[in-house]
């Protein structure tokens, strides 16, 4: 959706080298009444004329350590996601979009985030200011949490106002020392919290930004490895813009947002195509794959029902998903003109069903199988009974371990271990609907499986079950969890 502040982001978003093709890799088709993430990130204080001027401050600041701030070199070594903040650890990462303004940032509201199963926040809602950051770190130390930092006064300009060039000439670029020299005054200003993840460098870039952001995360690998650099990329029906962002960019992670749920009931005929696309990028660069589901109604979009939240969750996490994240948990407000509706909380500070709905997913369900799925590789996800198939889906066929699967649709995605001398299987089964209960039965070959078990969220452990067909029992939306040990 074009809107003012959209606008003049994607005017800024290509250097000029670049002009025609950032931005246009990855608007969905059809999707016109997508929220404009651009445009909050926006209006949260992010504008090129202040940004500048913190430029000429950091340059002027490094001047007299020319030896300290030299050109990123080629060689920097991308640490693997199993070191880094959230994407490492057994705990799978639930994070939000949107928190409380600053004058809600208080200890009870933080709390409030985490007692609703979040680990993460990714600030935002007008926090710009480098006092507020400290402030927000400080909350988010006190109360658990973690904190991804969109700073528009030194991390933005490296990465998202000007382009990272060798030549001074460039328009609208700083040099790699530069760069270089503002990541160090955002690394010393916040680091000092363990409360830091890292720093989100870009929401929704264009293709044509990637080499710069390539140069981004290699300045932000060598001055802070231990912190995670993040990007998320627009909802794209072009496989090619994501396969490029793994071999340009070597991310950490693949972060996407596409809503599904649209108005009069419907949902988005492509998202099962983004979300296979993301998948094989992710496998590509062997990184997790991160997304964000939808949480208020927006402009031809409509509000989530608590089983249309766990759909969106479970069919990502059959699609191989690494981490969850809810847009928005704030609700935004009604000036920026898109529509949208309450969220976890209202603009006032309510609570609405959707909070309550979200901290019992994410307590009761994803933190414990989030836990099982995080270490294990995505070998497949098929759609089973559905005809005909959406767009980008694949169909059900026969394996040597499951030789069937039969009753309502359901998504199945089957995981393996990691230790290639394992030939145990995971199977995550969906249910397709996001209204209507499903009931499938999941044939195994009882010559190959020695023993079958069902997770148990609440104890998490697997139950036991004999060798043989498991009959699946789904609430509209709900998935289970099931293992198959291979003889």
């Amino acid at each position: 959706m074009k809107t003012p502040h959209q606008s003049l982001n994607q005017a800024a978003s290509a250097p000029a080298s670049a002009a025609g093709t950032a931005g246009q890799a990855g608007a969905a088709p059809g999707d016109s009444g997508r929220p404009s993430r651009r445009s909050l990130l926006v209006g949260a204080g992010a504008t090129a004329l202040t940004g500048a001027t913190a430029l000429s401050a950091a340059t002027a600041a490094s001047a007299g350590a020319t030896s300290a701030v030299s050109a990123a070199p080629a060689d920097v070594v991308v640490p693997s996601p199993d070191q880094l903040p959230l994407t490492g650890g057994p705990e799978f990462p639930v994070g939000l979009f949107w928190p409380p303004h600053p004058y809600a940032s208080t200890k009870e509201r933080f709390a409030e985030i985490k007692g609703a199963g979040f680990d993460f926040v990714i600030s935002g809602n007008y926090a710009g200011d480098g006092n507020i950051f400290k402030y927000q770190l400080g909350l988010a130390r006190d109360t658990g949490l973690q904190l991804l930092i969109s700073d528009d006064i030194q991390i933005r300009n490296m990465s998202r106002w000007f382009s990272i060039s060798d030549t001074p000439t460039d328009f609208l670029s700083i040099t790699p020392a530069e760069a270089r020299a503002l990541y160090t005054r955002a690394r010393n200003a916040y680091g000092p919290y363990s409360s830091l993840a890292g720093f989100n460098l870009y929401d929704e870039p264009g293709a044509g930004w990637f080499t710069t952001l390539a140069k981004a995360l290699a300045i932000s690998r060598e001055l802070a490895p231990q912190l995670l650099p993040y990007v998320n990329l627009l909802p794209s029906d072009d496989p090619a813009y994501y396969r490029n962002f793994v071999d340009t960019v070597k991310p950490s992670l693949i972060s996407f947002d596409r809503y599904p749920l649209l108005s009069a009931g419907r949902e988005d005929a492509n998202y099962f195509h983004n979300w296979a696309i993301v998948r094989d990028a992710a496998l590509r660069g062997d990184v997790p794959a991160w997304v964000f589901i939808q949480t208020l109604a927006y402009n031809n979009h409509r509000e989530p029902t608590a089983a249309e939240l766990r759909w969106q969750i479970n069919v990502s996490l059959a699609y191989g998903a690494k981490g969850i994240q809810y847009f928005t948990y704030w609700t935004p407000e009604p000036a920026r003109g898109e529509g949208f509706g309450p969220a976890l909380i209202t603009v006032e500070g309510r609570r609405t069903s959707r909070y309550y709905a979200a901290q019992q997913i994410n307590n009761g369900w994803l933190h414990p199988v989030g836990r099982e799925l995080k270490p294990l590789v995505s070998e497949s996800v098929v759609h089973a009974n559905e005809t005909p198939l959406p767009n980008g889906a694949v169909g059900f066929t026969p394996t040597d371990l499951v030789p069937g699967i039969s009753g309502s649709p359901v998504v199945v995605g089957t995981f393996r271990s990691r230790d290639a001398a394992s030939g145990d299987r995971w199977l995550l089964v969906a249910n397709r609907s996001h209204s209507a209960p499903a009931k499938a039965v999941v044939a195994v070959d009882q010559q190959k499986v020695g023993s079958v078990g069902v997770f148990q969220a609440g104890r998490q452990k697997y139950l036991p079950q004999r060798v043989g067909p498991v009959r699946v029992s789904l609430a509209p939306g709900a998935a289970t969890l099931i293992k198959l040990g291979v003889k």
